[in-house]
């Protein structure tokens, strides 16, 4: 039995290295929409002001999956 594999998609993320956070200018990988402006952050600030966030975002994006990625 002979089994072909195909290699998996590749993901594409939204926020890149040109994202920048909003608190300390490190890169983004999370953005929160407040009051119809986007809000940037690392994953540090991102998780500080997570709970906030989140009771007043329209929307979550996240990307700090990433960060576990093995290089």
């Amino acid at each position: 039995m002979n089994t072909t594999l195909t290699p998996a998609e590749p993901t594409v993320f939204r926020l890149t290295a040109m994202d920048r956070c909003d608190s300390c200018g490190a890169q983004a990988y999370i953005a929160a929409e407040v009051n119809g402006s986007e809000l940037l952050f690392c994953a540090h600030h991102g998780r500080k002001y997570e709970a906030k966030l989140r009771e007043i975002a329209t929307s979550w994006h996240d990307e700090t999956a990433r960060l576990d990625e093995a290089n």
